[in-house]
C-alpha cells in the first residue's frame, strides 16, 4: 500500500535526491510546508517570514519500507539538535520537521524521536506535527540535483550511496516465532541466539573459515558480515572489523559474568551474536566483533546469486 510522509531536513534539493535513491520510495516532490501563507514562492519563503519549511513529500510502498526505517534514514542526514539550521543553510525555512497525514503514524514518529533522544544530550529539535499545508515548489526545484549534478548539496556523497543500498530488513527478513526457531535450529544455535550462550572457542564452524562470501543471521537470513572484513584474532571465534551495515545490528551493555561488555545482536531477528571489543587491528578501525559461529550461516561467493544475495557481490 502506498503511504506518504513529509520530511523537512534543510535544503530540499539534497533531501529529495537522498530519498529518491531509496528502494521502496515511489515518488518525491519538493515544496513548502506548514507555513502561514498560500502558494508561496521560493523568494517569499527565503525572505518574507512565511513560516514555511523546505519539505520533501515522500510517497513510499509500505510492503518494502516501514515508516520507522524511513525515519532512521532521515535522521542519518540531519543534525537533529540544530535549530533552524542544516549544513550551511540558516533560517526557519531550514528547520527539521516530520509532518504526517495518517494519524496512526504519530505514535511511530514519537517513539522514534524518543529513541533518537537517547543518543543526544541536547534536546531533539525535530518538529513533529500533522501536515497543515504543502505547496509544490517551482518546477526548476523538482529533481534539481538530477538536472544540475554539480549543484549545491549539504548531504555527502557517501550518504547517497548508503541510500541506494538501503534495505529495510524488517520487510525482507522476518523474525521467526519461538516454535519456528526450535524446529529449524540446532540445540547450540538456539542456545546461542536465544539464550545468550557462548560456544566453545576453536571448536566452532567458522573460526578458521576464510573463503569469500557473506555471513548471515542464522535466524532470519539477513546479511551481517562479509569475508573481506574477517581477520584471525587468535581468540577462537570468527572475528570481523565491522558489520556489513551498522543498521543491521544493535549494541547492548552487558553486565553479566561480573564484566561490562558490549553485546552485539541482530536488529531484525534480535538474535544474540557475540560481543564487540576495542582491541582489533588499528589499520582495520580498532574494533573486533567476536561472533559465535552458531549465530551465523556462511554463504560462499559462488552460491550468493542462487541464494538471493547477488546485490552484495560488490562487497567482497
Amino acid at each position: 500500500m502506498r503511504k506518504e510522509i513529509y520530511l523537512a531536513g534543510g535544503c530540499f534539493w539534497g533531501t529529495e535526491k537522498y530519498f529518491g535513491n531509496v528502494n521502496g520510495v515511489i515518488e518525491t516532490k519538493v515544496g513548502y510546508a506548514n507555513g502561514n501563507t498560500q502558494e508561496p514562492t521560493y523568494d517569499e519563503v527565503c525572505h518574507h517570514n512565511t513560516g514555511h519549511a523546505e519539505t520533501v513529500k515522500v510517497i513510499y510502498e509500505d510492503t518494502i519500507l516501514t515508516l520507522s526505517y524511513l525515519l532512521d534514514l532521515y535522521y542519518d542526514v540531519i543534525d537533529p539538535v540544530s535549530i533552524n539550521r542544516q549544513g550551511g543553510d540558516v533560517g526557519t525555512q531550514y528547520r527539521t520537521g516530520i509532518y504526517f497525514v495518517d494519524l496512526q503514524d504519530e505514535e511511530v514518529i514519537k517513539n522514534s524521536i524518543t529513541e533518537l533522544q537517547k543518543k543526544y544530550k541536547e534536546k531533539i529539535a525535530v518538529e513533529v506535527t500533522p501536515l497543515v499545508n504543502f505547496f509544490s515548489a517551482e518546477e526548476y526545484h523538482q529533481k534539481y540535483l538530477e538536472k544540475n549534478p554539480s549543484g549545491y548539496c549539504h548531504i555527502g556523497k557517501d550518504k547517497f550511496e548508503k541510500a541506494i543500498n538501503a534495505v529495510d530488513g524488517s520487510k525482507k527478513y522476518r523474525k521467526r516465532t519461538e516454535e519456528e526457531l526450535k524446529n529449524s535450529l540446532t540445540n547450540i544455535q538456539y542456545d546461542v541466539t536465544q539464550n545468550n550462550a557462548t560456544e566453545a572457542p576453536f571448536l566452532n564452524e567458522y573460526y578458521n573459515e576464510y573463503k569469500e562470501g557473506i555471513y548471515v543471521d542464522i535466524t532470519t537470513g539477513e546479511p551481517l558480515f562479509v569475508s573481506s572484513d574477517k581477520f584471525d584474532s587468535g581468540c577462537g571465534w570468527p572475528s570481523f572489523s565491522k558489520p556489513i551495515d551498522e543498521e543491521r545490528i544493535t549494541e547492548v551493555k552487558d553486565k553479566s559474568h561480573g564484566m561490562i561488555r558490549t553485546e552485539v545482536r541482530s536488529k531484525t531477528g534480535d538474535a544474540h551474536l557475540g560481543h564487540v571489543f576495542e582491541d582489533g587491528p588499528t589499520q582495520l578501525g580498532g574494533l573486533r566483533y567476536c561472533i559465535n559461529s552458531a549465530s551465523l550461516k556462511f554463504i560462499p561467493k559462488e552460491k550468493m546469486v542462487q541464494e538471493g544475495y547477488e546485490d552484495l557481490l560488490s562487497k567482497l
